[in-house]
């Protein structure tokens, strides 16, 4: 559906739809994890910025039976790892 959607210096790097469920993915990349796995990555702070972008997408074409989810994906050696419905920003 869309793929690095940005509002300032923040930027979602998937969005994706299947019938009423939109979900703003992350996806974070790492060689190794000598400095701990992708997810950790994933912080409070970027949790909100995560966030505060999603408002916006929703905002300008969100529709009023979407629900909406906060996936993450990580990708370490070649393996990826999806967790679904990440994490829960305490809207809608």
């Amino acid at each position: 559906m869309a793929h690095r959607f940005r509002v300032g210096h923040t930027e979602i790097d998937l969005i994706a739809r299947q019938g009423d469920v939109v979900t703003f993915i992350e996806v974070k990349t790492r060689r190794g994890t000598a400095f701990g796995s992708p997810l950790e990555a994933v912080t409070g702070a970027k949790r909100r910025e995560l966030v505060k972008a999603a408002r916006v997408w929703v905002d300008r074409f969100g529709r009023p039976p979407d629900i909406y989810r906060f996936d993450c994906i990580a990708i370490v050696d070649n393996r990826l790892e999806h967790v679904a419905d990440a994490f829960r920003p305490g809207w809608r």
